[in-house]
């Protein structure tokens, strides 16, 4: 696999709260390990909140005692999530601050993902998918069937996350596994990225004959010519 990851603060932000992290070799357990976070809870706490989870997710990862690499997982997203909502709550400047979380480990050609939030995960090759949903309370709305994505009161209330690390003192991810071809391209992106970008444009991207670190610049710089409203970060995978 070949991994490339950018994070950019957009045009319309002084302070980029996304965080990413990509490491293809092992680490810890697991047999490598992508995340993208995006901070929220004003400048300071939703720059911390995504930093400081990422890299606590790294070091409980890398101590985990445990040989289930889905509970290596799961106990590190739970421990994280315990220390950035008791920050939030013990400390004033970080008081209601959390992030999201997509993180994924890719074993042979099977893909494990685990999603908080409304960063997204996507597999692209002959067309691109969302395997991740979003835990937004217009996505709710959506699958709900009260809501469309084209009114007005999606487009306002899209900011509204439902599950958050460090929104409360427990949360639970949703988990999601599939299975990979060669040639697959695995996408993690925060919502700077998809509020942007549609995802025909992203899929033409993808599927161009750019190299991977190129394909990666260009999502950022179509994010950016779009608006550039929100930090955006991206984190590449391509399945050999």
């Amino acid at each position: 696999m070949i991994v490339s990851y950018r994070s950019d603060v957009g045009m319309q932000r002084s302070q980029n709260q996304d965080s990413v992290f990509a490491i293809s070799m092992p680490i810890g357990k697991l047999p490598n390990l992508l995340i993208v976070a995006d901070g929220m809870g004003g400048h300071k706490a939703g720059d911390f909140a995504s930093r400081y989870s990422i890299e606590k997710i790294k070091e409980c990862v890398s101590e985990s005692i445990y040989d289930n690499r889905l509970l290596i997982v799961n106990d590190a997203i739970r421990r994280v999530n315990r220390m950035v909502y008791e920050k939030s709550t013990d400390y004033e400047e970080y008081k209601g601050m959390g992030t999201t979380l997509t993180l994924a480990y890719i074993d042979q050609h099977t893909l494990y993902a685990f999603q908080i939030g409304d960063s997204r995960l996507y597999i692209d090759n002959e067309a691109i998918r969302q395997v991740t949903r979003d835990h937004s309370y217009v996505e709710e709305m959506y699958r709900k069937g009260v809501m469309t994505r084209d009114s007005e009161e999606y487009k306002n209330k899209k900011h509204i996350i439902t599950r958050a690390i460090g929104g409360n003192d427990f949360v639970v991810a949703d988990i999601y596994e599939e299975q990979l071809q060669t040639g697959d391209i695995v996408l993690l992106c925060s919502d700077g990225l998809t509020n942007m970008v549609d995802d025909a444009s992203i899929h033409n991207i993808l599927s161009s004959t750019k190299t991977l670190d190129e394909k990666a610049d260009s999502l950022i710089e179509l994010a950016n010519k779009n608006g550039g409203q929100d930090n955006i970060s991206v984190v590449l995978t391509l399945i050999e």
